[in-house]
Order: C-alpha cells, then structure tokens, then sequence
C-alpha cells in the first residue's frame, strides 16, 4: 500500500509538470519557422547519416535483414505541418513504440487508476525483457513500456472476441497515425517464431494474476501489434498527436483526451527508453519511445512531435542514429521540457 502511494504520488507528479510545460510554453520556445526545421533536419541527417554504431536486432531474424543504412527523420507541428528527410517513407516494423499508444488507450478508457493499479508506471532499471523485474518487483508487470507490462495493457483492452480485440489496436494506432497501417506479414512471422521469453513473461504475469484475458491470445496480439508497419512520417504524426493535446494534427480527429496526456507522457519520460531512459531524459529532456525495429518518437508538449529511424541499435536496444538525431533537434530547435 505504501508503495503504491508513493507510485502515484509520484506519477501524479510527473504528469503535473509535463502538463504544466504543456499549458504554458516556456520563455525559450522553439524557433518553428519552416526554413529554421528543414535547415536543422538536414543538418541532423548529414551529421549522422555515417553513423556505423551498433547492430540490427539479430533475435529477431527479420529484423537483422533491414538494410541497416536507412536513415530518416521526420517532425511534425501542431498545426499540422509535416517535414521529412532521407529514407522517410521506408516501411519498418513499429515494434515496442506501439507501447506508448495501446497505453494510451488503456489510460483513455479505463482511467489512470487502472493503469496504475492493475500494470503499474514505475521503471524497472532492467532489460525491457526482463524476467528477474516481474519476480523481484511486487508490481509485476510494473510499467506498459516494459514487454510485461506491455501484454498485460493489450489483455486489459476489453472486447468480445481476439478479432475485436485487433481492431481496437489496430484502430488506435491508426488514430494516431491517421491513416491505415498493416501488418508486416514477414516480421510477425518471425517473431511468432522466436517468442519464447515472451510467452514465458506471459504465462509468468498470468500466475501472478497480472495477465486480463488468456495467455496465448494475449501474446499473439502483441506480436501482431507490434509487426505493424508504419515509417517516420507515421510515428512523426503519432508523436505529433500526443504534443497537440491529443488531437491528429493531420487529420483533425481528438485521439484522446487531453487531460489524458500528460499521464501517456509520464510514463514515457520514465520508462521510454528502455533501461537507458534516464540518460535519455537527461540528455535530452523530451518524453519519448524506441522500438528494436529501428524508430524512436518524441513529444515536446506544445511544439513538435519527431521520429527517425534506423536499424543498428545499441547495448540497449535504441537506434544510435534516431537518438543522435533527435538530440540534435532539440538542441537546434528547442523544446526541452526542462529549460
């Protein structure tokens, strides 16, 4: 009970302070005109387009065949304009960067308390996969970030049968995006072939009674979610979204709440990164999420939301190139929550 009260002392305040940057921009808002964002994307993409850092993700054997010179980054405002440099347009799996969105729709239709008393919003400081946090951590599934706690967040969304339950996530992230987005049959297919751990994870959260609905069904969804294809410019507006309130600033559509946002953001901030998320937020100061296909987004409240993608990842499972980028951004543009 006590630590359940400092999680949600804790979270509360965190959504606090990002919905505080998000109301009231700070002195040192970023420069958006459009000659000032093509400018620094260029120049972030010729800086680091020679990045050879790091390795595709070979556990899954789909993954390690993307072309690991791919390299794009794309931002999006709040009034809808939409920038893009290099391989912008290339589709890649969106992996773990789904987390953040099916989290956000758990926290829209369910409420924040459900999303902190039946997962949890805590980081773990292990592996995103980590069997060890789910057994010394009594939250279990701790976070929606985490692959726990991300399984648990799909078998919390309520529906009558697997196929609603698809079309839900699928909807979502396609709110987001605001467009179509399809599974990549060849990426689901392998890692349907190489879940193991997860199922493990799986049946693990279920004899916890962390698990909502049945196991296998749970983690088949999971990995179709997360073969999901989208590119840059996808998890641009997506990010985008959640920095305008919640409202698809391509498509107009309210998403999700706006009151509902910070929480998402919380939970980014905390956990978005995997183990390395408070270097991340130190360094940067932006919420954001990776993926192991390649992608990160980031959401600075108000400004902007940005994503690039590519394949070669460091010990942490983050794009080396995506992370350098956007870093670069930020620095150029502004946005920093904490300045």
């Amino acid at each position: 009970m006590i630590m359940s009260t400092m999680l949600h002392r804790a979270t509360a305040f965190a959504a606090l302070l990002l919905s505080a940057f998000y109301l009231a921009l700070p002195a040192t808002a970023a420069d958006l005109s459009p000659e000032k964002i093509e400018k620094v994307l260029a120049e972030a993409h010729k800086a680091f387009k020679g990045v050879k850092d790091g390795a595709n993700a070979d556990y899954i054997p789909a993954l390690d065949e993307v072309d690991p010179e791919l390299f794009g980054i794309s931002l999006v405002t709040p009034d809808g304009r939409v920038y893009n440099v290099g391989d912008s347009k290339y589709t890649f799996s969106i992996q773990s960067i789904s987390k953040a969105f099916i989290a956000a729709r758990v926290i829209q239709d369910q409420g924040t308390e459900a999303m902190l008393e039946q997962i949890g919003v805590d980081a773990t400081g292990q592996p995103f996969n980590s069997i060890e946090a789910i057994e010394s951590i009594e939250e279990r599934s701790v976070n929606p970030l985490v692959n726990a706690g991300a399984m648990a967040a799909v078998s919390m969304i309520k529906a009558d049968s697997p196929e609603e339950k698809w079309a839900q996530i699928q909807g979502t992230l396609e709110s987001f995006a605001g467009r179509e987005l399809t599974v990549m049959d060849d990426i689901y297919a392998s890692e349907a072939a190489t879940n193991d751990r997860n199922q493990a994870i799986a049946k693990l959260l279920d004899a916890y009674g962390r698990l909502y609905d049945d196991v296998p069904v749970t983690v088949d969804l999971y990995t179709r979610q997360c073969s999901v294809g989208v590119t840059s410019h996808d998890l641009a507006v997506m990010a985008g979204t959640l920095a305008a309130g919640g409202r698809n600033p391509v498509t107009g559509d309210q998403v999700i709440d706006e009151d509902k946002v910070p929480e998402v953001l919380a939970v980014m901030a905390t956990a978005g990164l995997y183990d390395d998320s408070g270097i991340w937020l130190y360094n940067v100061g932006l919420p954001a999420k990776s993926g192991v296909g390649g992608g990160i987004v980031a959401v600075a409240p108000g400004e902007y939301g940005i994503a690039a993608f590519s394949p070669r990842l460091d010990a942490a499972g983050n794009s080396v190139r995506a992370q350098l980028a956007i870093e670069y951004v930020v620095e150029n543009l502004g946005g920093n929550v904490f300045e």
